[in-house]
């Protein structure tokens, strides 16, 4: 159990966390966990411990360190452009490594509360000409870049650390799930045209907008389907976790609603109002970051985007084209396995510092336990 075959991926979202290991070696060979959902009874950091236990027995060795997809309603997308004159020099890869290394001291300097997780460059601009790549033996006499740095607050970067390095385990990469899922799936997927997918977790919304296959933009709302929860407990008058469960399942079992003395044409217009409010912010944001005149698909995915099916379009004023994807667990875990071999064109990819490996006696101490 030395040699380490497995590189393994946790999704922590707000209510569930998801995992993957995947044989480096043998890409039909991967094992796959899913905690249950969890509140104020059960903690992320009990459900981790399990899910590293199943994990550590299905792949038959100890997990050193791990790769973490998460997102949060406090994260940033922050866009920058930044040149540097070069008169009539040829322009070399140190130009732009130079130009990135500024921006991202710029991001570090007034935004010191986050850590970068991804660094997309969107476009380089060479004297007047827009380039999407950067071409190789060209002189100008200028060069500059625009950037998206997507950012998580650093405390939530520690929770996570504290959590894995109880059972011995550091952090290897971090990742944002929407932006991985994203890329994954317009990669993977036959998907053609301008795509908007827009991801429903808990507390938020991201959206990653797709423009002739390259990423124009990512943003994030802070609204969620929990929102949904908080709506139908207020009109209702009942507790979260019993508008929670309606939520889940109004259409599955109407006693549900009976018992609260509702209907069901109650509850669908109040999940549909602020479905539709997360999807007009969604339009205006992607209106505010894109060519005005271009008409995206938007892709709706994400735990909140479970409660709909296909008929919710014709109970919604929104003009826009939507269509639903369904999410396995193995697409999310795979998402952060695809981004993690082979990357993004437009990314520039962040290599972390390593860790002190855990001494034998001590894996060997936890692995028992």
């Amino acid at each position: 159990m030395d040699t380490k075959n497995f590189e393994v991926f946790f999704d922590c979202g707000s209510s569930k966390i998801k995992a993957g290991a995947f044989n480096k070696d043998n890409p039909n060979k991967f094992f796959f966990e899913e905690s249950i959902f969890f509140d104020e009874t059960r903690s992320a950091e009990t459900e981790i411990e399990k899910i590293v236990s199943l994990l550590e027995k299905n792949t038959n060795e100890y997990l050193n360190d791990v790769n973490l997809m998460i997102d949060s309603p406090n994260m940033l997308s922050i866009g920058l452009s930044i040149s540097k004159k070069l008169d009539g020099s040829l322009l070399k890869k140190d130009d732009i490594q130079f130009l990135i290394q500024d921006a991202k001291q710029q991001i570090l300097r007034n935004y010191f509360n986050q850590s970068i997780i991804h660094i997309i460059i969107k476009n380089y601009k060479i004297d007047k000409d827009n380039y999407t790549f950067l071409p190789d033996n060209m002189t100008c006499n200028s060069i500059s870049l625009d950037i998206i740095f997507i950012c998580i607050p650093k405390t939530i970067i520690e929770y996570f650390k504290e959590r894995f390095l109880k059972l011995d385990i550091s952090i290897n990469q971090i990742f944002s799930s929407s932006y991985a899922r994203s890329i994954n799936y317009k990669n993977n997927f036959p998907l053609i045209g301008n795509i908007a997918f827009i991801d429903i977790g808990l507390n938020k919304t991201s959206i990653t907008c797709f423009e002739y296959n390259e990423i124009i933009f990512f943003d994030i709302i802070p609204v969620g389907s929990n929102h949904i929860s908080k709506d139908i407990s207020k009109i209702l008058k009942i507790s979260l976790s019993e508008a929670e469960n309606i939520k889940l399942n109004f259409d599955k079992d109407l006693n549900l609603l009976n018992e609260k003395e509702t209907s069901l044409d109650l509850i669908q217009q109040i999940i549909f109002a602020r479905i539709e409010e997360i999807l007009e912010l969604s339009s205006k944001s992607i209106r505010l970051n894109s060519s005005k005149s271009t008409e995206y698909k938007m892709i709706l995915m994400g735990n909140g985007s479970r409660i709909l099916d296909n008929r919710f379009k014709e109970k919604i004023s929104f003009s826009q084209e939507i269509d639903l994807l369904e999410e396995s667990l193995e697409d999310i875990c795979k998402s952060g396995f695809n981004l993690f071999n082979r990357s993004n064109k437009q990314e520039v990819v962040i290599i972390p510092k390593k860790s002190a490996k855990t001494g034998f006696f001590e894996k060997l101490f936890h692995f028992f336990n």
